[in-house]
């Protein structure tokens, strides 16, 4: 018994410490003053493929980082409440940067940078995490209900950027879509492979 409880333990630390690292490296980009060399950018990102990771922690400005952020704790405390464990965890990691690879499909999004698309990921990830639990159906709906409501009245289909004069910058919603689809898919993804994994 004592065995097959400790590894949903280690698990649980997972994600709040992401969460924590996230926080962390976008305060030190932002205090190292180089978001503006960290951002993602269409037409050279070939050529700096980091940006796919480090533009979720380059930010405009100091009221954009903490919006961020407190969405970041919020997210955080809500995983750490539904139990959201390693598999949670490695479904964000690879929506990452995937989720900023999603910006090509949109020829007018020219730039990106914030937390923004990868926190739309971790709640796609929450998600399905919660909708794969039978005894989490009313935690199923709520993140249904506030990921549906976000990205149908930002509809980054047919708008895909947006100047939002409470941010003073454009708001590139299609980050937003890209990063819950990637992490809906990846959290699948991931699902599928442990499944048709052979049991000890």
């Amino acid at each position: 018994m004592t065995s097959s409880s400790a590894p949903p333990e280690r698990s649980s630390i997972a994600w709040p410490a992401l969460c924590a690292v996230l926080a962390i490296a976008s305060c030190a980009v932002w205090w190292s003053g180089r978001s503006a060399a960290l951002a993602w950018s269409s037409t050279d990102w070939q050529t700096r493929p980091w940006t796919l990771w480090s533009a979720s922690l380059a930010h405009l400005s100091v009221l954009h980082l903490s919006g961020n952020l407190l969405a970041l704790a919020v997210l955080a405390l809500l995983g750490v409440f539904l139990r959201a464990g390693r598999s949670a965890t490695w479904a964000v990691l690879l929506a990452w940067p995937l989720g900023t690879l999603g910006l090509i499909f949109w020829p007018q999004v020219s730039g990106y940078s914030g937390l923004s698309g990868l926190l739309c990921a971790m709640l796609g990830v929450l998600w399905f995490h919660t909708a794969s639990d039978p005894g989490a159906r009313m935690a199923t709906w709520v993140l249904a209900l506030a990921l549906g409501f976000k990205l149908l009245s930002e509809h980054a289909w047919s708008r895909p950027i947006g100047y939002d004069p409470q941010w003073g910058f454009n708001v590139v919603y299609a980050a937003h879509l890209a990063g819950a689809a990637c992490g809906v898919v990846c959290a699948l993804t991931l699902r599928l492979a442990g499944s048709q994994r052979p049991k000890a």
